[in-house]
């Protein structure tokens, strides 16, 4: 099955009020392409779940979305970095709901495992287990969290074949692999498409079976001066 696809294609399934996962961690390893496309449509009321917001400061990233009012609800681990999230969290007009990052992660895996949630002592005895369930093993309570899935998930790898096995590089590892697993409609923006058998299996991070589709993101040289561009106009890089 040839999973190669065209992203203005793609973005016509994600319609208003679609609960979207997005990879990377601030901005890097992110979908950029993919992101530009969503503010470029303008879809609203979005739920989205990413481990952080932003990357600090320079309108990058997820931070267009957050300007244009394009998310209702955001499921994360981190945020405060993004100076476009904060306006509009203190408008009243974004919901914010918070996950230690390794719970955060956690529920994400249990969704794309097909388990039932995952058992933490994290957050026992605070305000994070109001409304959960407790679960006592061996005399230790447990909060039981419950999986997080999506109706989307966009990804970012290094290379892709026909088939949608995805390779990662580098710190794309971070969130990436296990949002593949956890969403209706995975879509795996990179940086090269390849022939089949040009990846090494050992290096197939997210197996095509989890894959819809397979999109063409800026080049690996592309992507390489956009961040130093942006870590050079922010300050980051002399």
């Amino acid at each position: 099955m040839n999973k190669i696809d065209e992203l203005d294609k793609v973005i016509t399934r994600v319609n208003d009020g679609a609960t979207i996962m997005i990879g990377g961690f601030l901005g890097i390893g992110s979908p950029l392409k993919c992101i530009e496309k969503l503010v470029e449509k303008g879809v609203k009321e979005l739920t989205v779940i990413a481990v952080t917001n932003a990357y600090p400061g320079g309108g990058f990233d997820l931070a267009p979305l957050f300007k244009n009012r394009q998310v209702k609800k955001f499921i994360t681990a981190h945020t405060g970095t993004c100076p476009e999230a904060l306006e509009v969290y203190k408008s009243g007009d974004l919901e914010v709901e918070f996950y230690p990052m390794g719970s955060w992660i956690e529920k994400i895996r249990a969704a794309g495992s097909g388990l039932g949630g995952v058992l933490t002592p994290i957050g026992v005895g605070t305000l994070v287990e109001a409304g959960k369930q407790k679960v006592t093993v061996n005399g230790k309570e447990y909060l039981l969290e419950l999986p997080l899935k999506a109706d989307f998930a966009f990804i970012k790898g290094y290379r892709a074949d026909r088939l949608g096995n995805i390779e990662y590089r580098g710190v794309s590892l971070n969130s990436n692999p296990v949002l593949a697993m956890a969403a209706d409609y995975t879509v795996a923006e990179v940086n090269e498409i390849v022939e089949i058998g040009d990846i090494e299996p050992i290096r197939v991070g997210t197996p095509g079976i989890f894959v819809k589709s397979v999109i063409q993101g800026y080049t690996f040289a592309e992507h390489q001066q956009i961040y130093e561009e942006l870590w050079v106009r922010t300050g980051r890089l002399a």
